[in-house]
C-alpha cells in the first residue's frame, strides 16, 4: 500500500449491515501473509442481518458456535467454511450483541496480483477474486482468521472515495435457499471484476450465507 493509505475507521462497522455494505464498495481490502500483501478494491458485497433474515447464519434459535462471531464486536472478521471446500470472508457490523455481517463477494486485484494468481493456480486477473470462495483463496483466508480484529495484524481495510450513486447497483443475494429475493447484494455497475453468480433459489444445497 502507498504511504498515504488511511485505514478505514472501525466505527463505520457499528452501523446497520446494509449501510456498511454500501459504504465498503470502492474501499481497499488487503491481507498480509508471511510479509506479502495481497488485495484490491471491493466491487461486490452482500449484507446479512439478524434472526429475521432467513438467509443469515443468525436465523437460528440464538447464538451458536458457528454464528457467535456475528454477535461479537463490530470491526472483526467472520470466516466460515462451506461446501467442504470454500472459506468465506465476512466483516462483522452492527452494535455488539446484534447479529450482522457483510460478505465480501468480489474485488479488483490491485496489490500482490502475482501472489494471488499463484494461490489460484494461475487463474487470469479477472478470475482471481470474482466470487467469495475465490476471493478468500486469493487472500489466503482461513478459519484461523475468524474473530480477528481488522486493521491490526493481518486483515486491513483502507479508505477510498465513495463511488457515485449511479455507479452502485443492487439485487437479490446469490447462492441461498432462503432469503435470496431480498435486495441486499450491492455491486459496482458494469465492473468486470464482479462475480458471475445468478440470483435465485438454491435447491440442491442448503446454505444461509452466500457463496
Amino acid at each position: 500500500m502507498g504511504s498515504g493509505a488511511v485505514p478505514l475507521s472501525l466505527a463505520l462497522f457499528e452501523a446497520d449491515p446494509r449501510d456498511v455494505a454500501r459504504a465498503l464498495l470502492g474501499k481497499t481490502l488487503v491481507t498480509v501473509t508471511d510479509g506479502v500483501l495481497t488485495g484490491g478494491r471491493i466491487v461486490e458485497v452482500e449484507a446479512y442481518l439478524g434472526a429475521d433474515d432467513l438467509g443469515s447464519h443468525a436465523a437460528t434459535r440464538g447464538i451458536t458456535r458457528r454464528n457467535a462471531t456475528m454477535y461479537g464486536p463490530p470491526g472483526h472478521a467472520y470466516v466460515y467454511f462451506t461446501y467442504g471446500m470454500h472459506h468465506m470472508l465476512n466483516l462483522v457490523c452492527a452494535p455488539e450483541g446484534t447479529a450482522g455481517a457483510v460478505l465480501i463477494r468480489a474485488l479488483e486485484p490491485t496489490v500482490g496480483a502475482e501472489e494471488m494468481s499463484s494461490r489460484r493456480e494461475g487463474r487470469p486477473l479477472r478470475e482471481l477474486a470474482s466470487g467469495p470462495g475465490r476471493l478468500a483463496a486469493a487472500l489466503a483466508i482461513t478459519m484461523g482468521d475468524n474473530g480477528m480484529k481488522l486493521n491490526e495484524n493481518r486483515i486491513f481495510v483502507y479508505d477510498a472515495p465513495e463511488p457515485p450513486p449511479f455507479a452502485v447497483a443492487s439485487s437479490g443475494r446469490i447462492g441461498l435457499s432462503a432469503g435470496h429475493e431480498i435486495e441486499l447484494r450491492y455491486y459496482l455497475r458494469d465492473d468486470p471484476f464482479v462475480s458471475r453468480g445468478a440470483t435465485g433459489p438454491v435447491t440442491k444445497v442448503r446454505t444461509r450465507a452466500g457463496r
